[in-house]
């Protein structure tokens, strides 16, 4: 199987071994955003919904590198450290996927995420 990586400047640099993304089987897989400010690096910190903003905002960014986007997604998952921020967490993806169109999604309760960041999501896309 030929796999592509997908790597952009609109998007925060990997912290670690592993790619923004890999394009195989006409599908993207993202590597796991958090809240980073792809211009500083620095994390999100204050208001939940902003950092959950900033999140699908980068994924947005790093899956049309790849030549999709946010409207082909077909599988999220979503890591917080605190379920008790689930309803706002709806409330921004309520605003971001609109009618019936929504990807399937997991929401998964976590000890700790990396820098401390309050949410951490990964995507499935179709190109």
């Amino acid at each position: 199987m030929k796999r592509r990586i997908i790597h952009t400047p609109l998007a925060p640099e990997a912290v670690g071994p592993y790619n923004q993304a890999v394009v195989a089987a006409g599908l993207v897989f993202t590597a796991g955003q958090i809240p980073l400010d792809p211009n500083t690096g620095e994390l999100i910190k204050g208001d939940f919904k902003r950092q959950v903003d900033q999140v699908l905002h980068n994924l947005n960014a790093i899956l049309s590198a790849a030549g999709s986007d946010l409207s082909k997604a077909v599988k999220l998952t979503v890591f917080l450290p605190d379920l008790g921020k689930f309803a706002e967490l709806n409330e921004v993806f309520s605003k971001r996927f609109s009618g019936s169109e929504f990807p399937a999604r997991s929401v998964v309760e976590v000890s700790a995420l990396p820098l401390g960041a309050a949410v951490e999501i990964e995507c499935i896309a179709t190109l």
